[in-house]
């Protein structure tokens, strides 16, 4: 099973960033956590670690209405959220990959159909939201 849904554009790395949070937004979703994985590394494991990765950050986007939809169906699905989406570029590439939680994974390990509805919604958003991006997309 993949797991992620997936688009890469040919957007700089900062660029790719911002415009991964806009079209997040325009599906309804903010952004409760970041972590730049890049600076992580170089601060934990050292440049070469850092450059390996490349550019790398993991946005923690949430749908509030979709989140207390799925907690209130199954308040065990709070380990899943957020809806991780990961922005990456190798240091010598000419495009950047945008990726994103499939949804449906949660529904693979829940058997509540609210869960099911959840998850479907959130797939549609995060879909187009990807697809908004105009990059090549494997949905």
């Amino acid at each position: 099973m993949t797991y992620t849904l997936a688009t890469t554009v040919s957007l700089p790395w900062a660029a790719a960033v911002d415009r991964t949070r806009e079209v997040l937004a325009a599906q309804g979703f903010g952004i409760l956590t970041e972590i730049n994985v890049r600076s992580t590394f170089e601060a934990k494991l050292g440049p070469e670690a850092a450059d390996a990765v490349g550019d790398y950050i993991i946005l923690g986007a949430c749908n509030p209405a979709l989140a207390s939809r799925a907690l209130a169906a199954e308040p065990e699905m709070g380990a899943l959220l957020p809806c991780n989406v990961v922005v990456r570029r190798k240091a010598d590439a000419n495009e950047t990959t945008v990726e994103a939680i499939d949804p449906q994974a949660m529904v693979q390990l829940s058997s509540a159909a609210a869960v099911k509805e959840v998850a479907d919604d959130a797939g549609t958003r995060l879909r187009k939201a990807l697809a908004d991006l105009g990059g090549t997309t494997r949905l």
